[in-house]
């Protein structure tokens, strides 16, 4: 046991990295290593999250068959990976041998990733009080919005109506990246943009 760190609860957590180790292998080594550094930044509060969307369009791209489900899958087991190591102030060979049964699942390329960017980067993720507190909620990323006009519905033929979509792009706790999109019509829109100039003004005298 590693000063306490392989208990059960931790063994069954990080068998979800063999779990996962299906999807791991359809990433070239290129790609895994980019997802890791990504992952890395996140957890030390230097990008909001990983876009997963991105990430998973070139790679399809690259002629590889794959969707963001599983790409956020990966996400999900190796930011656990990491955090949990931080936590516990694992060494590479502590966190490669803590991985167990799973070590022989994964694809050698992705292993040689892991206790790479383990090595390398795996002693600065902040582990402070704070940041793990910050690690339980989501992350705002940026705010699109545009004008529309709804032209016909289910039970009109002509609405001409104007509406505003708004997507919100936001980091979960894990780091994938995600958009949400929703409509407003232009009375929700204004008394939606008179709360943020509210708080804009109690920011001034903060």
């Amino acid at each position: 046991m590693l000063r306490g760190f392989a208990t059960d609860q931790y063994c069954l957590c990080f068998s979800d990295v063999g779990g996962a180790a299906d999807k791991i292998n359809l990433i070239p080594q290129d790609f895994f290593a980019e997802l890791c550094e990504q992952i890395i930044q996140h957890l030390n509060h230097k990008i909001p999250g990983v876009n997963t969307a991105e990430l998973c369009q070139r790679i399809q791209t690259s002629g590889i068959e794959i969707n963001v489900g599983d790409i956020a899958k990966i996400v999900n087991v190796v930011s656990f990976l990491f955090s949990t190591a931080a936590r516990n102030n694992l060494s590479t060979e502590e966190l490669i041998t803590t991985l167990g049964s799973a070590v022989s699942t994964l694809p050698k390329h992705a292993v040689q990733v892991i206790r790479h960017v383990w090595n390398e980067q795996g002693k600065s993720i902040s582990v402070s009080e704070d940041a793990r507190n910050m690690a339980t909620v989501g992350q705002f990323v940026d705010m699109k919005w545009k004008l529309g006009v709804a032209m016909s519905s289910d039970t009109c033929r002509s609405l001409k109506y104007p509406y505003v979509m708004v997507t919100l792009k936001v980091a979960d706790p894990s780091g994938q990246v995600t958009d949400k999109s929703f409509e407003m019509t232009i009375p929700q829109f204004k008394n939606f943009s008179r709360q943020f100039k509210e708080m804009a003004a109690v920011l001034e005298t903060v």
